[in-house]
C-alpha cells in the first residue's frame, strides 16, 4: 500500500499544474518544471482569499454598516472609499454592470509614480487622486496589437510580434514562464499552442458572443470625475477580442468611482440614499474617448477604417 502511494505521489509530482488565474484552455501547457512556483502561488492566493473572507469581508461590513446608519466614525469610513468588496455584496453584480460599446471603450487609466502621488487602495470603491486625468488608448495597446495579429497571422504565428519574443527568451536561455497560469514557454510548439488558445478564445468569441462567466473577473471600469468610464485592468484580453470582433456591446463591471463625481452625484446624501442616487447615476455614464489632461505621450492620429469589418456570427476563414 505505500508503495503504491509513494508511485502516486512521484506520479502527481511529475505533471503540471494550472496556476491559480488560469483558464482551463491551458490545461496541455501546464508544465512540471514550474510546478512547485505554482504550487506557492496557490498558496498565496488561498492565503488572500482566506483573510479576506474571514477578517477582511466581516471587517467591511461591519463598517458599511456604521455607514449605512449613520453611526460613530461614519464619515470616517467614507473618507477612507468605503469597503469595495461589501458595496458590490450590499447592491449586487447587476446594479454596478453597464452594458457599452466596447469600441467606444478605449481609454485606460493609468496611476501616477508612486513618488508622485499614493496610489488608492483596491479594497476602496471611491478613489482620490489624478489617475483619470492620466489615460492611455487602447488601440495601440498591446492586447489589441497581439489579438490583431494573431487574427492576421493566425496560420503563421511565427510572424507575429509575440511569437518572435518569446522565441527570443528561448535563445536567450531565459524562457518566458508564468506561475498564475502554470505555463513554461521554453519550445517553439509550446509558443504555438500557447498563442492559439487565444485564437481559440477569439473564434469562440465570434461564435457564441461574449461569454460573462469566462475568466478570472469582470471587464473592470472606473467613473472619472466627469462621470466618464475609463477601463482598468482586469478583462483586458478579453475587451480587445470584443473590440477587434465588432460585438455591439460588452458588459463591464464598475469598480471604483472618483471621489468628486461621487460628491457630486450623492449631494451630500448618506448610506443607502447616497448608494441609490449613485447607481442611478451610472446609467448615465458613457466611456471616454478623449485623451487626458495629464497624458505623458502625444495623442496618436489613426485612420477612420481603424477598425476592421464587424464579424459576428464568426465567418469561415480559409487563409
Amino acid at each position: 500500500m505505500r508503495h503504491k502511494d509513494k508511485n502516486s505521489s512521484t506520479s502527481r509530482s511529475t505533471r503540471g499544474l494550472l496556476g491559480p488565474g488560469a483558464d482551463p484552455a491551458f490545461a496541455s501547457l501546464a508544465d512540471p518544471g514550474i510546478r512547485r512556483r505554482v504550487l506557492m502561488a496557490h498558496l498565496v492566493t488561498h492565503s488572500k482569499q482566506s483573510v479576506q473572507r474571514y477578517v477582511g469581508r466581516p471587517l467591511g461590513r461591519v463598517l458599511l454598516r456604521r455607514w449605512m446608519r449613520d453611526k460613530a466614525a461614519s464619515a470616517y469610513v467614507e473618507s477612507f472609499g468605503l469597503p469595495r468588496h461589501i458595496v458590490e455584496e450590499i447592491l449586487g453584480d447587476e446594479a454596478l454592470t453597464l452594458h457599452v460599446d466596447p469600441r467606444k471603450l478605449i481609454r485606460i487609466a493609468v496611476h501616477a509614480p508612486r513618488h508622485v502621488e499614493k496610489r488608492p487602495s483596491s479594497l476602496a470603491f471611491i478613489w482620490e487622486g489624478s489617475w483619470d486625468q492620466r489615460r492611455e488608448d487602447l488601440r495601440v495597446g498591446t492586447r489589441y496589437q497581439l489579438i490583431r495579429e494573431l487574427d492576421a497571422n493566425r496560420h503563421q504565428l511565427e510572424r507575429t510580434e509575440r511569437f518572435q519574443q518569446l522565441q527570443a527568451r528561448i535563445d536567450e536561455g531565459r524562457p518566458w514562464a508564468s506561475h498564475q497560469l502554470g505555463v513554461l514557454l521554453d519550445t517553439p510548439e509550446k509558443i504555438r499552442a500557447y498563442l492559439q488558445v487565444y485564437i481559440d478564445f477569439l473564434d469562440d468569441m465570434a461564435a457564441n458572443g461574449f461569454d460573462p462567466g469566462r475568466g478570472k473577473d469582470p471587464i473592470g471600469v472606473a467613473i472619472s470625475r466627469e462621470g466618464t468610464i475609463l477601463k482598468v485592468n482586469r478583462g483586458l484580453h478579453r475587451l480587445a477580442m470584443a473590440q477587434h470582433l465588432g460585438l455591439p456591446t460588452v458588459p463591464v463591471q464598475v469598480r471604483h468611482v472618483h471621489r468628486l463625481w461621487w460628491n457630486t452625484v450623492t449631494e451630500g446624501a448618506t448610506g443607502e440614499a447616497a448608494l441609490r442616487k449613485m447607481q442611478q447615476a451610472l446609467q448615465r455614464c458613457e466611456p471616454e474617448e478623449q485623451p487626458g489632461p495629464l497624458d505623458e505621450d502625444p495623442e496618436i492620429s489613426l485612420p477612420d477604417d481603424f477598425w476592421p469589418l464587424p464579424r459576428t456570427p464568426m465567418e469561415n476563414r480559409s487563409k
